[in-house]
């Protein structure tokens, strides 16, 4: 049978109109399910300067950033796009990777989250359960007494004249962002002190990145 293509386009446009056709209707609004980290992690509790804090990611759908990380262009050098890998054996990580090292290698004290910003852009906001070593103070290398008291904080023993790092801390280290160098400067220091990079992770997104996905921001 042969069938008039305008006629029934003109039946599909009345079964519209008239609502002779139901489709479902859509809302986000009335999505009751919470906005969760992922599929399978909704949130993650770590003690933080003697208090507990759940780190989750904001509810409310319609926030948007208005802070310094809202910013998209920065001038080149020194603020240019990082690559995806910053030192050779480093591994980077992004969020589920760093809320994981948290809850295991943080909470275990196998490791240490690192904020590697200077002191007053830490202390206006930081990822929970991070520590502030900024990247200045690792500049002089072994010839700079801070550094040296610095590697054995973090596991680090001397024999002789050979540090060994056998015992050393798994570190990850952040900054501000995709186009922050300071982490990748400090994770070149550490390495050039010795540290080993298999024990060096970077999470390359930052504080912007972190924002962005809504996640927990603490004052120390």
């Amino acid at each position: 049978m042969n069938v008039n293509v305008r006629t029934l386009f003109k039946f599909f446009i009345l079964a519209i109109t008239s609502g002779l056709l139901l489709f479902p209707a859509f809302s986000y609004a009335e999505n009751k399910m919470a906005i969760t980290i992922t599929k399978d992690v909704k949130s993650l509790d770590i003690t933080y300067g003697g208090k507990t804090v759940t780190i989750k990611r904001i509810q409310d759908t319609k926030n948007k950033l208005t802070n310094g990380f809202a910013k998209t262009s920065r001038v080149c050098p020194p603020f240019c796009v990082q690559p995806i890998e910053t030192h050779k054996g480093v591994k980077t990580v992004g969020e589920v990777e760093l809320l994981s090292f948290i809850d295991n290698e943080v909470k275990n004290g196998k490791g240490l989250l690192i904020d590697a910003r200077l002191p007053d852009w830490f202390e206006k906001g930081t990822i929970p359960g991070s520590i502030n070593i900024p990247f200045s103070i690792l500049d002089g290398g072994l010839e700079s007494k801070h550094a040296k008291r610095i590697l054995k904080l973090l596991g680090a023993t001397v024999k002789g004249d050979k540090w060994e790092f056998k015992n050393a801390q798994e570190l990850l280290l952040f900054c501000n962002g995709l186009w922050c160098g300071q982490s990748p400067r400090a994770i070149g220091d550490l390495i050039s002190m010795g540290y080993p990079p298999e024990k060096l992770f970077w999470y390359r997104g930052g504080m912007q990145s972190w924002q962005l996905l809504g996640l927990t921001v603490v004052t120390p």
